[in-house]
């Protein structure tokens, strides 16, 4: 399961934002992931095409603020993801950490000789 929530668009889509622990083994505790499809069913499918398979949208509880929602609709896959805000820890910089594509979240490091 996990926090997140969507935002239906004017022309139908829909963005949705979903924060996930991070299915790397790095030091990245948890992921905010948004996608765009035609609708909810179909981002959660995109997202467990992935392999990310325990993956469900309960509620509306984090919708996608108006700054997601421009960088989900300016990137060609429609599927974005960056390490999730900790709320709880203020930050130093200011500067928030760029959007990624999807493939380097899930990209697999080539192993150690």
């Amino acid at each position: 399961m996990a926090a997140g929530g969507f935002c239906k668009l004017p022309n139908g889509t829909v963005v949705v934002a979903l924060n996930l622990p991070s299915p790397t083994a790095d030091a990245v505790a948890a992921v905010r992931v948004l996608v765009l499809a035609q609708n909810r069913a179909r981002a959660l499918t995109r997202l467990r095409n992935l392999g990310l398979r325990a993956v469900y949208l309960r509620g509306n509880a984090e919708p996608p603020t108006p700054d997601e929602i421009t960088a989900v609709l300016h990137h060609p896959d429609g599927l974005i993801w960056r390490t999730a805000p900790d709320n709880a820890v203020p930050t130093v910089s200011t500067v928030p950490e760029l959007w990624r594509p999807i493939r380097s979240l899930l990209r697999r490091p080539a192993p150690q000789p």
